[in-house]
């Protein structure tokens, strides 16, 4: 047990570290001040209210939902909308506010899952370091290639495949046109990820591109602008001929194109 748990009267405060995928890290408090933990500063967020927390050695799925208050410096309506705290990762802990940067009793640790917004209110579900036990524990064969282009199994070199360029022209919003040309659909299945503007950090899937002009999945959470400086990375269809003949990486393709289907089973003499 840690000391400050075993004093006369207790000087406990509930904190929050909630670090992005972006490297943004923001930290709360129940504390009636802010405190300065490891270098950062905790700010004093009565509202934020977990469910309780159970701790065990079993494998069972851990979870706690976490609720607060919308604040305009902190965590937005618009942020949330924008999925910039999806899988964000929360630590949960408490220390003694007399003095903050002591023993530390850790609660819970885990990744942001499902955010709902309600009124002026935000709920979010924390998955605990046991959720991964619930994915797939191996990969399960397909025609197509499992990596991703440029990931640790691809390891096709990205640098060349890259550009940084600004939005010119926004002709509907999901369809932008960029100051540079490129050879037709040469983004297809790639991404594009902002690095200025009101979307900036956020990513989105591209579907197609001919000449300068590209084509999102989706449209942005918010409305792109010209001007706003934009990354493009090539993408690939996952498919052995575009491996071999585009990037001369089959060596490395992570799919099984000849490998016969379940319909194998049902093909009979003259199909």
């Amino acid at each position: 047990m840690v000391a400050f748990l075993a004093k006369p009267l207790v000087t406990i405060a509930l904190c929050w570290r909630l670090e992005r995928r972006d490297g943004v890290a923001l930290g709360f408090t129940t504390h009636d001040r802010d405190l300065a933990i490891g270098g950062l500063v905790y700010r004093a967020a009565p509202g934020m209210l977990p469910s309780s927390i159970t701790r065990s050695d079993g494998f069972d799925l851990d979870t706690l939902d976490v609720e607060g208050a919308l604040t305009s410096d902190a965590i937005t309506a618009a942020d949330l909308k924008a999925g910039r705290w999806d899988g964000a990762a929360v630590s949960v802990f408490m220390v003694d506010w007399e003095e903050p940067e002591g023993e530390i009793l850790h609660l819970a640790r885990g990744e942001l899952g499902e955010v709902s917004i309600q009124g002026d209110a935000f709920e979010a579900e924390l998955k605990g370091p046991t959720a991964a036990l619930d994915r797939p524990a191996v990969e399960q064969t397909s025609p197509e290639c499992r990596a991703r282009l440029g990931d640790k199994k691809c390891r096709v070199d990205l640098a060349g495949l890259t550009r940084t360029v600004q939005i010119v022209a926004v002709a509907s919003e999901d369809e932008i046109e960029v100051d540079a040309s490129a050879a037709d659909d040469a983004w297809r299945y790639g991404r594009l990820r902002w690095l200025a503007g009101a979307n900036s950090g956020l990513e989105r899937a591209i579907m197609g591109s001919a000449g300068a002009v590209v084509t999102l999945r989706d449209p942005p959470a918010l409305a792109a602008a010209v001007g706003d400086l934009v990354e493009l990375i090539q993408g690939c269809d996952r498919r052995l001929a575009t491996c071999v003949g585009r990037f001369g990486n089959a060596v490395n393709f992570r799919g099984e194109p000849h490998l016969p289907g379940m319909d194998l089973l049902t093909r009979y003499p003259g199909a």
